[in-house]
């Protein structure tokens, strides 16, 4: 099998590399390709068969909280995005424009989209005009362009993929609910789905979405011990709806501004589902997001009744998961390689003697665990596995996020943290955006989030040493 190994392409070790490992992994577990237009990247069957899934999850939990689906141009007139000031300032440098239709240049320039507030809000004023006419929560799917200097596939790229949930409500209060809300949908999504422990909070003001009055996030660690913010909720009180004038009389007969929301995720968290679960095997995937849950590798094929019993059991197995047999001339230890790269949960080998013990013999790709179960209880078997799998995966990931999240009561401890054992650090901290600047310069970690769940660990600002106002997670980020 070592020899089989090396004919399916070995990918460097992420201790050695973990950036090389990350790019290894994602090419060769046949996620994405690269396009000729530089920063754009191919998602390819089995990357996308994933995002459909995590697609479908989360469009399900959007609607059961009473949510509709739209769609709007993929262009925003030049005027329209500038109609709300730190919002078109907050984008500029990453907009791409569109200058002529043919051979003929525009009157108005347009943008590709970079985000859609002001395309609802230019809705929002024709549709909204009594009470009665709120709330609305809209979502959106689509893909949005964003000019990046540095791309990575998934984690940064010109285009991606996400949906962008846009609603507008009659109070503050509502807003804020809905806010809050639809962060919690994100965790708990990242949690049971995904299997990936988060941190809920606040984000300073200096990390605020441009034209938010607040923004709360979701941040996850990486087993190279960095961040990565996968998921934002952005309360915008009434601040574009005077911009754009979206006023609607209450049941007093009085005009009134609404108050709205947006709250984003994106193809990104493929890129956390890869750098939480992965190892140096390849891409490790949670069985509620695996296109394929069980695959299927005959031993000795070629042998009677071996590709029989292996249908047989697709069959059975297809009512209840994702199932796959792989009936190639390959070598089982290719396949083995191969299906450990994709991350499967779970390979199923049955062979001559298997079928005259009336057994199977079952792989766990998240712990490497051989497990021989009889083919009468062979579904029951496996749902429970898959379960076990999902829960541990969470486990072991949430075990490596807290063995990596350190606590710093001064700025040499902050450093020392960073240089050595990377990670979350909390640390507390005074309010003042100076610290917050001067901590990013000295030693390239940014705030997280202000945790929801406060802790005192000192009465001082890791930075200034004057009064503290906050515990903050800090960390450099992706």
């Amino acid at each position: 099998m070592a020899n089989d190994k090396k004919l399916v392409a070995a990918i460097t070790d992420m201790e050695q590399d973990f950036p090389q490992w990350y790019t290894d992994v994602v090419k060769k577990a046949d996620l994405v390709d690269y396009s000729s237009v530089k920063g754009c990247m191919i998602i390819r069957p089995y990357g996308y068969a994933i995002w459909e899934l995590m697609q479908k999850e989360l469009d399900s939990r959007f609607k059961k909280t009473g949510h509709e689906n739209v769609y709007m141009p993929m262009f925003i007139p030049e005027s329209l995005l500038q109609k709300e000031k730190d919002h078109v300032e907050g984008f500029a440098p990453e907009v791409a424009w569109v200058t002529h239709g043919g051979d003929n240049e525009l009157q108005e320039r347009l943008c590709v989209r970079p985000t859609s507030e002001t395309l609802f809000c230019d809705h929002y004023k024709n549709i909204i005009h009594s009470y009665r006419d709120l709330p609305k929560l809209y979502n959106q799917w689509c893909s949005v362009v964003r000019w990046e200097k540095t791309t990575r596939p998934f984690l940064r790229t010109t285009e991606f993929l996400w949906q962008e949930g846009h609603t507008a409500h009659a109070t503050a209060e509502e807003s804020e609910e809905e806010t809050i809300k639809m962060l919690n949908v994100y965790a708990d999504f990242c949690a049971q789905t995904l299997a990936i422990p988060v941190i809920k909070g606040e984000k300073t003001a200096k990390e605020r979405f441009a034209g938010a009055k607040s923004t709360y996030t979701i941040e996850s660690l990486m087993h190279d011990g960095k961040a990565l913010q996968s998921g934002t909720s952005h309360n915008f009180g009434d601040g574009f709806a005077h911009a754009f004038e979206i006023q609607y009389t209450d049941q007093n007969n009085e005009l009134k501004y609404v108050h709205q929301t947006s709250w984003g995720v994106s193809t990104r968290l493929m890129g956390a589902i890869i750098m939480v679960h992965g190892d140096n095997s390849g891409l490790v995937l949670p069985p509620a997001i695996a296109p394929i849950q069980v695959i299927i590798v005959p031993i000795a094929m070629h042998k009677d009744g071996v590709k029989e019993k292996a249908f047989e059991i697709n069959e059975k197995l297809s009512k209840s998961v994702r199932v796959k047999s792989d009936l190639t001339d390959k070598s089982p230890g290719w396949k083995f390689s191969e299906y450990e790269m994709k991350g499967v949960p779970v390979r199923l080998e049955i062979g001559p003697k298997d079928i005259e013990k009336n057994q199977a013999v079952l792989v766990r790709r998240d712990t490497g665990e051989k497990i021989t179960v009889s083919l009468e209880n062979i579904e029951k078997e496996i749902l429970a596995l898959l379960d076990e799998i999902q829960k541990n995966l969470y486990e072991k990931a949430k075990q490596n996020r807290d063995s990596k999240t350190y606590t710093a009561k001064n700025m040499e401890e902050f450093e020392k943290i960073l240089n050595e054992t990377p990670g979350f650090i909390k640390a507390m901290w005074c309010g003042d955006r100076a610290c917050e600047d001067a901590i990013k310069e000295k030693t390239g970690a940014t705030s997280r989030c202000i945790p929801f769940e406060q802790e005192k660990l000192d009465d001082v600002c890791v930075c200034c040493g004057k009064k503290a106002k906050h515990m903050l997670y800090w960390g450099r980020a992706y």
